[in-house]
């Protein structure tokens, strides 16, 4: 053997050895019964060791052994299980955590009464002047408050002050007096956007907006004051805080303002940002009353570019939402006095200005997250997408929530490279399906169709919407991923159950298949040697128990880069 080889072979014998130099150990090393990878090379190891914030090294017992030092930490789970850290592929963290710090906070399933009783609470505590802002109040209680009448009681539970509370899908207001007046919304002063329910008796606004009406009455929010820069950096860090506790390391924020941006840009600076984060500057805007959007925010994005933040993607509107007949379908909506027989609901952009735009955020070398409810809207999407990759272009595309596709376009996901982010925490059976049935008949029932695509080989990926859901708990999604019903046991019965997928499928569904969709997949999403160390430890395995009960499952702790950022 040549000196050179004797060489090489010292050093190899040496990066196995027992105890290494310091330099080259092990920072911590975890073992335990069950570590899943949601690697397809290896799905269950033994072990995995981490240095520098990274994965060294993933495997058997003994050999990850290998990497311990003097100063390694040791972390045996021993029957408890690790998976990696969870990722949401979307959401709006930073108005979960302005929902709790700064606003009235209502649970979807408060009637009229109970409402106005929280308001009338608030509002003892505030001066005579100040916004009273919150939510959320449930769709299907919408038509009911639709009335003058209605809005009186509001004014009269506020003592006069503003109000603006949405509605579950964050896509719709109710405002009060004050709130319609400060917004300068009349009868005879109308908003061009979206739809102002009037009073049918005295043709009145009732203070019932929905998608882009309500936006002047953010405005006028706005323009009271709003939140300072601090109050936007501790919405974000609420918002990381509360995804940690539930063992979420990654996340897309669907839409997102400047505020946002820079408060996550600021946590990140000071080294408090526990999560990989990519951002969706708004291209057009129906509901969030932002300011800047469009070209002038997308100019803006690198500005806030930091490690861990990426403001890598775009998020456009392209249709509202079902049950206010909002969103657009090849088959028209259940007839209605308004809307007639014949209504598809309409999208935002035509063929040629979706294209523009998505032609130019991939020349910029930026994503697009689109919104489609309908799948009217979502043929466009992928009409779009068959002409930008004709053109050469490999921009990720998402279509966000893909609740509604038709049989022909599933496949076409696969064929074009286009992503499914799904929110399976809406459309488990209970209010919103109950909203969709009204409006869509039979078609309610097949929504999610996450076999069929999985079985075409799409990209599904994982995200929650919360705070239109309640929860960010990746948990309850797994679990209505498997069973198709309801994890809370709010509503009986199961939505389509012949797309139901398998646990092992949920996972990377919420874990490599979201990090690959916003573009993060090199750098977390799965426990692999060069990614980051980002895992969560949960009290059982989870995946390999009875599919009822995965939410009974709990969150032990949460780890970001190696560090230990949530512990039960």
């Amino acid at each position: 053997m040549t000196d050179a080889a004797d060489d090489v072979a010292r050093r190899r014998e040496d990066d196995f050895a027992p105890a290494l130099a310091t330099s080259l150990a092990a920072d911590l090393i975890v073992t335990g019964a069950v570590i899943r990878t949601a690697d397809r090379a290896r799905p269950v190891v033994e072990a995995f060791a981490v240095r520098d914030g990274r994965i060294a090294a993933v495997g058997s017992l003994s050999a990850v052994s290998a990497h311990r030092g003097p100063a390694t930490r040791m972390l045996d789970v021993g029957g408890a299980a690790v998976y990696p850290g969870f990722v949401d592929v979307h959401n709006h963290h930073a108005l979960a955590g302005r929902t709790e710090l700064f606003e009235l906070s209502l649970p979807p399933s408060l009637g009229l009464d109970e409402i106005l009783d929280r308001v009338r609470e608030k509002a003892a505590t505030l001066p005579d002047d100040a916004w009273i802002i919150g939510g959320v109040v449930a769709t299907t209680l919408l038509p009911s408050l639709a009335n003058t009448a209605t809005r009186r009681r509001l004014d009269e539970a506020a003592g006069g002050r503003p109000v603006v509370i949405v509605e579950d899908s964050r896509h719709n207001r109710w405002a009060n007096s004050r709130a319609l007046e400060l917004a300068g919304i009349t009868a005879d002063s109308i908003p061009a956007g979206g739809v102002t329910v009037l009073d049918p008796d005295d043709g009145t606004p009732t203070g019932v907006l929905l998608e882009a009406a309500g936006i002047p009455v953010q405005e006028a929010y706005d323009r009271s004051g709003g939140l300072t820069p601090e109050q936007h950096v501790a919405a974000s860090r609420r918002g990381v805080e509360l995804l940690n506790s539930f063992g979420i390391t990654t996340f897309q924020d669907a839409g997102v303002s400047t505020d946002i941006l820079a408060a996550l840009a600021a946590l990140d600076d000071a080294g408090d940002l526990n999560a990989w984060v990519v951002s969706s500057l708004l291209v057009n805007d129906e509901i969030f009353g932002f300011d800047p959007i469009g070209r002038s925010l997308i100019d803006r994005g690198e500005e806030f570019r930091t490690p861990h933040h990426r403001p890598d993607f775009v998020k456009i509107f392209l249709d509202g939402v079902p049950p206010a007949r909002t969103a657009s379908f090849l088959e028209p909506y259940v007839a209605d006095a308004v809307h007639g027989a014949h209504f598809h609901g309409e999208t935002t952009m035509t063929f040629d200005e979706l294209h523009g735009w998505l032609r130019g955020v991939a020349e910029r070398g930026l994503g697009a997250k689109v919104h489609c409810t309908g799948d009217g809207s979502a043929r466009l999407v992928l009409d779009v997408a068959e002409r930008i990759r004709a053109e050469g272009f490999t921009t990720p595309i998402q279509i966000a929530h893909g609740q509604f596709l038709a049989d022909a376009d599933i496949p076409r996901l696969a064929a074009l490279d286009v992503s499914a982010d799904i929110s399976p925490f809406i459309w488990f059976p209970g209010v919103i399906p109950q909203a969709l049935a009204e409006v869509l008949g039979e078609r309610a029932e097949h929504s999610q169709p996450n076999r069929a695509l999985l079985d075409v080989g799409a990209l599904v990926a994982g995200g929650s919407d919360w705070p239109v859901c309640e929860s960010p708990n990746t948990l309850e999604g797994l679990q209505g991923l498997v069973t198709r019903a309801d994890p809370l046991g709010r509503a009986p019965g199961t939505l389509w159950p012949e797309q139901a997928i398998t646990a092992e499928e949920a996972l990377e569904v919420f874990t490599i298949n979201a990090a690959t969709a916003m573009g993060l997949g090199a750098h977390t999403g799965s426990l692999a040697v060069g990614k980051s160390a980002d895992f969560v430890v949960l009290d059982r395995d989870a995946v390999s128990g009875p599919a009822e009960q995965i939410i009974d499952a709990r969150v032990l702790s949460t780890w970001f880069a190696g560090r230990e950022v949530y512990s039960a």
